[in-house]
């Protein structure tokens, strides 16, 4: 049961409707902002940062989608475990390499700098104060210092928003398996999976109906 209600879009703040129908989200992937639609000036900001994320990236989709999914896994934010964003899958993410996740330092399919920064999102997810000098030195045999700005932010966004979105409960209209009560961690890998990718007519007829 959600602990605070979602908006539907017809509840948002004009502003927030058009930035939102702008950006092309799903549905599903829109849950999280019509939670925090209830503050419209927060919810706007939160979008607008998103946006800027994704236009200015300089890291691939595909290792922006495996650092996130595997920070969800940390954070056991079932939402976010249950989707794949669209432009990771176009750069190559398939559930195969989703299940690399298990087990990141032994996984043959994922790329030298992939590991080192899964590495890197392990502990700022789950002991930030051990990452030392050692470790930035591994990342920067793969990243420069922008790569490594990016990397961190998107990490900090996934750890910090991740948690809250997890305390949320938004699970209601997930895969039976990330709704159903269990007392072993949810996964990200395995089936049912939900990928965050609609035509624009959808949001155009949400917004007709307002």
């Amino acid at each position: 049961m959600p602990r605070i209600r979602s908006l539907s879009i017809g509840e948002f703040d004009p502003e927030l409707r058009a930035l939102v129908c702008a950006d092309d989200k799903s549905e599903r992937e829109l849950r999280p902002t019509s939670v925090r639609a209830h503050h419209p000036e927060i919810a706007k900001a939160y979008v607008r940062f998103g946006a800027a994320m994704k236009q200015f990236a300089v890291l691939p989709a595909r290792l922006r989608e495996l650092v996130r999914l595997r920070i969800a896994f940390h954070n056991q934010c079932r939402s976010c475990m249950a989707m794949r964003y669209a432009d990771g899958i176009d750069d190559g993410v398939t559930e195969e390499l989703v299940c690399s996740l298990e087990q990141p330092e032994h996984a043959p399919d994922l790329t030298p700098a992939e590991r080192v920064a899964l590495r890197f999102a392990d502990l700022l997810a789950t002991n930030h104060l051990a990452i030392d000098d050692a470790l930035y030195a591994q990342l920067r045999l793969h990243f420069n210092d922008k790569e490594l700005v990016e990397l961190g932010s998107v990490c900090a966004l996934c750890v910090g928003f991740g948690r809250l979105s997890a305390t949320w409960q938004m699970v209601e209209d997930l895969p039976d398996r990330f709704r159903a009560q269990a007392s072993d961690p949810v996964t990200p890998w395995g089936p049912g999976a939900w990928v965050t990718a609609r035509p624009q007519a959808q949001c155009d007829a949400r917004v007709s109906q307002v």
